[in-house]
């Protein structure tokens, strides 16, 4: 199986999660991690699995306006926010708009704050993904950040137990990893 994980990160912990899963999907296979600038249409349409994930903003898939937030909240004075090396790229509500109706596998994720009405990114990014023709072979999976911009413990290994989990998808839905 060759596998593509395209991601984008403002912060890095989406670029964690996306390498992660990268980790685990290599288990079955070839896994590529890409971020949505290096995400072109002949290294994404040759996989057999397609995972696409990204930060939750403002309750779902960012914005340019919310992406150009969250740079200038980095850049104010004081703040310990770093930026990932990608984030100054494209988002990945563009990259999907640009998709086209492709077809194949694939499977979403999204990093988000634990909060009740933080929202999910990867609901949005699985709905337009089916939206280009692709069957979504897990559930939208949400890894959690904490306010101060970390992972929480164990999301980690958690992303590492899914990329592995849906290595052994042949065709049909993987169940989701608990908690």
């Amino acid at each position: 199986m060759r596998a593509v994980v395209v991601y984008e990160s403002m912060f890095g912990n989406t670029h964690r999660v996306a390498d992660a899963i990268g980790r685990g999907l290599a288990t079955g296979g070839e896994a590529l991690v890409l971020p949505v600038d290096d995400a072109e249409g002949d290294l994404v349409f040759a996989a057999d699995l397609l995972i696409v994930g990204g930060p939750t903003h403002v309750r779902g898939l960012s914005r340019p306006r919310t992406r150009d937030a969250a740079l200038d909240m980095a850049g104010k004075p004081g703040n310990r926010l770093a930026l990932d090396t990608h984030a100054h790229g494209a988002g990945l509500r563009e990259w999907l708009g640009s998709l086209g109706h492709a077809g194949g596998r694939a499977a979403a994720f999204d990093t988000r704050l634990a909060y009740p009405l933080s929202g999910r990114a990867s609901k949005g990014i699985a709905r337009e993904l089916g939206r280009r023709g692709y069957s979504m072979v897990a559930p939208p999976e949400s890894f959690v950040v904490t306010k101060g911009n970390a992972l929480v413990a164990g999301e980690e290994e958690r992303a590492v137990a899914w990329g592995r989990r849906l290595a052994t998808v042949s065709g049909g839905v993987a169940p989701p990893v608990r908690r």
